[in-house]
């Protein structure tokens, strides 16, 4: 029987493992921590609107729901000559390998004095932390951004949706304590215009909300450094800062970029639109750790992973059975995102076709809850999984 490794433990890893045993295959899950963390609702967890529990599919219920075999180690090194995949406690081989690891992060002097929604899950945490001192003192100042990465600037290393989304929840919060007007919170980014890639309706929408939830601006400046209590720009102004959140740009895993796989300038494997890794028919590569290519438009989200899941595993398993038809991952490019704002959101739609943005005060904060119940419920099998969603 062919041997399946999956290496990733987020959506496109999970998804992928439990694509593959839906189609008969033995399939083994290496993951560095024993839970699934869903980003996309971890933005409540510094508001307290959940805990970080809450935000958590623990692996090991995923593998008694789906029949996965799950390693909970750390990947050292691929060896894709002799197909094998080396972890701190032993060695595998494999027949096909599915990559999704994620990415690391753009080293910018002074990243340390930053937190991250988009980083290590236990940041969120820290956030929350840092955030209630700043509430109990009664005042403060409070800076969220993200930044790209100069070597590669498409939608491979760019994450930028949870920033305002957290920007907007924490504004909500603090509002909600009574102190709205004693905190002054600045959204920075180097690019003149972020948030574009949602469209230009949605980019021109977002002033209104920064107006809404008196949000200041500081945009189109290069990151030089960071400071303990402050952002330092190419022009040697700065922005000051009791808690700086910041999204970093994202380059290749270290890994990756010491094997012999097909890499782009910043790292990222390149791959086709069947999401099989240039040059290599049995490794597929998908999310984070994958170069998107097809629309200089399209961004990295937990959905468009598990379609790059759903696409690989459905190639795979046609080649093995002898079918003809394969998917392509560019076919199914697009943005949607539900933009929470801890009392209302934004919903917003990019294709190649158009692109829109939906206003949805009040009842778009509870469907974007909804999602996080649906998507923990119908990955445990205790809930129909809607198709296409």
């Amino acid at each position: 029987m062919k041997r399946f490794i999956v290496l990733g433990g987020g959506f496109a890893g999970v998804e992928a493992a439990i694509k593959l045993r839906k189609y008969g295959y033995k399939v083994t899950l290496i993951s560095d921590r024993d839970y699934l963390f869903v980003y996309p609702i971890s933005i409540w967890v510094p508001t307290k609107k959940i805990s970080f529990e809450d935000a958590q599919i623990k692996l090991s219920d995923l593998q008694k729901k789906h029949g996965l075999d799950v390693i909970v180690d750390s990947v050292t090194k691929l060896d894709i000559d002799n197909n094998t995949v080396t972890l701190t406690t032993e060695t595998l081989t494999y027949d096909y390998l599915f990559i999704a690891m994620g990415m690391h992060k753009v080293k910018t002097k002074g990243l340390e004095y930053t937190h991250s929604i988009c980083g290590h899950p236990e940041e969120a945490v820290t956030i929350q932390e840092e955030l209630e001192k700043l509430v109990q003192r009664g005042h403060g100042k409070i800076a969220i951004g993200f930044g790209g990465n100069p070597i590669d600037p498409t939608a491979t290393a760019v994450r930028g949706g949870p920033a305002f989304e957290l920007l907007f929840n924490i504004s909500h919060y603090i509002k909600q304590k009574g102190l709205r007007d004693k905190f002054e919170i600045t959204f920075f980014a180097p690019m003149k215009e972020p948030g574009k890639r949602m469209g230009d309706k949605a980019y021109k929408k977002m002033d209104s909300f920064f107006q809404h939830y008196h949000v200041q601006k500081q945009v189109g400046k290069k990151i030089k450094a960071f400071e303990k209590d402050a952002v330092v720009f190419e022009d040697q102004s700065r922005l000051k800062s009791d808690l700086i959140i910041y999204i970093s740009g994202g380059e290749g895993h270290n890994v990756i970029k010491e094997s012999k796989l097909p890499l782009n300038a910043a790292g990222f494997i390149k791959i086709n639109e069947l999401c099989r890794v240039e040059g290599h028919r049995n490794i597929y590569a998908m999310g984070d750790i994958a170069e998107i290519s097809g629309h200089e438009w399209a961004a990295k989200q937990g959905h468009i992973a598990e379609v790059m899941a759903d696409v690989s595993t459905y190639n795979v398993h046609n080649e093995l059975t002898g079918k003809g038809k394969r998917k392509s991952y560019w076919e199914k490019l697009h943005i949607v995102c539900v933009m929470d704002s801890g009392d209302g959101a934004a919903f917003v739609v990019r294709n190649h076709k158009r692109d829109f943005i939906l206003p949805l005060p009040i009842v778009g904060h509870w469907l974007k809850k909804g999602w996080g119940f649906y998507y923990k419920k119908t990955k445990l099998k205790k809930f129909p999984r809607i198709p296409g969603m």
